[in-house]
């Protein structure tokens, strides 16, 4: 779940009143997309999306795309959806938000994509949802945890954290680092101005909850607060500031490779924090820095450790084992099966889910039966979704922790595959 956000909070502003102008609320109910498919039984059906194919998230846009074409091979090998062929055409959005509108319109109004699916990135998603609810087009998607502002009725997301993150997140975290040994006191705060991570320490609207107000509600010291851009560059400073603030407990909500930097530009000053949680990284990278970045925490909703796929079976083992060949065969430096490419599985069965209990190829049946019958999935079970909550159903996520260069789920105990355990061992 990750995000490339620019201007921080005004995101928020700009967003919502352009999904009222659109209508949002109603559009699914206006129009249906394709029709009943029955006349184009002999053609494929055409899923289009975009991805970050390019641009500063691509190394994670290349898991979805992986991901996405192994489904869609699976599917197919099986029969297809609806006795059809289903074909996935992908538009590289470079990263960039503002070509996300522009190419979603091409590939609804001019390629006439019979379905669609989410980009990543939340303000990407954002984006997505707007012209899907102007075309009445129902929409998956991925990594959108800002649940307060997913308010289409038919877009349906694949990765939940609530309809609070802004508060499951914190008390998450600090409920596991409360059960260490020596649980940390100090706690030093640095926030990506994107939409999603600036939303999880600080809200937003009326609801100004997130990671900073709850680490002081619960008595912590929170010696250094800090937001940075985006498009930050220059670590020095901030890993300056860090050091400097001598805390217990390094909060990253960050994402993509902030994490990677902030730990390298300490590394220059020779100072590694104690303990470091970053909220929407890049998996492989941080992996690549080996025990400068050992005892790492962030966000989880899965990580293939053994206990974890015994208790799914052998499904669930080959579709990790297929990723991991494919991800190898595309040169990725990370191919391992985790949060980012389940969560792209969850999309497509969740659209896959829609399509069968439809029984055919119309948007708005497609909506309402996500709505009535909900989806199974592989890695997050079945899913229900109330549009009173804006669909986000009740979240699977947990803390995971990099032990010996590999993540581990680690909290809560009963989806732990190891011990949480302090930088130090």
């Amino acid at each position: 779940m990750g995000d490339n956000g620019h201007r921080g909070n005004r995101l928020f502003t700009l967003v919502a009143a352009g999904l009222l102008l659109s209508g949002a609320a109603a559009a699914c109910e206006q129009k249906s997309g394709s029709g009943d498919g029955t006349e184009d039984s002999g053609k494929p059906i055409v899923v289009g999306s975009t991805l970050s194919l390019s641009g500063a998230f691509a190394a994670t846009g290349a898991i979805h795309k992986i991901a996405g074409e192994q489904f869609v091979a699976r599917l197919n090998a099986n029969g297809g959806l609806l006795g059809r062929q289903v074909r996935w055409v992908v538009r590289d959005d470079e990263s960039d938000q503002a070509k996300v509108s522009t190419l979603y319109e091409q590939l609804i109004t001019q390629d006439r994509v019979d379905l669609i699916i989410g980009p990543y990135a939340t303000p990407n998603i954002l984006s997505a949802m707007a012209v899907a609810s102007r075309h009445g087009y129902t929409l998956p998607q991925h990594t959108s945890v800002i649940a307060p502002l997913m308010t289409y009725r038919c877009q349906f997301p694949a990765w939940s954290i609530g309809p609070e993150p802004n508060k499951v997140v914190p008390n998450q975290l600090f409920d596991a680092v409360a059960t260490l040994p020596d649980p940390p006191k100090r706690v030093a705060i640095l926030t990506n101005q994107n939409g999603s991570t600036d939303f999880v320490s600080y809200g937003s609207g009326n609801d100004k909850v997130g990671m900073v107000s709850i680490a002081k509600q619960r008595g912590l010291d929170v010696v250094l607060e800090r937001r940075y851009p985006p498009n930050t560059t220059s670590w020095a400073p901030l890993a300056t500031q860090i050091r400097d603030a001598k805390p217990d407990l390094v909060i990253n909500d960050g994402l993509g490779v902030d994490p990677v930097n902030l730990l390298q530009a300490m590394k220059q000053l020779n100072y590694k924090p104690p303990l470091m949680f970053s909220l929407f990284p890049a998996p492989g990278p941080l992996l690549g820095l080996g025990d400068t970045s050992d005892g790492l925490l962030s966000v989880t909703i899965f990580e293939p450790n053994k206990a974890t796929l015994d208790r799914l079976g052998p499904d669930a083992t080959a579709i990790v084992n297929d990723f991991k060949a494919r991800a190898t065969q595309a040169k990725l430096p990370y191919t391992v099966f985790e949060t980012q490419a389940a969560a792209s599985w969850n999309a497509w069965e969740i659209l896959v889910a829609g399509v069968k209990a439809a029984g055919k190829v119309d948007n708005k049946a497609i909506c309402d039966s996500l709505h009535a019958k909900g989806a199974d999935t592989t890695f997050a079970g079945h899913l229900t979704f109330d549009p009173k909550a804006n669909n986000f159903w009740t979240t699977t996520q947990a803390i995971k922790q990099i032990q010996n260069r590999d993540w581990v789920t680690v909290y809560p105990p009963q989806r732990a595959a190891g011990r949480l355990r302090s930088s130090a061992g």
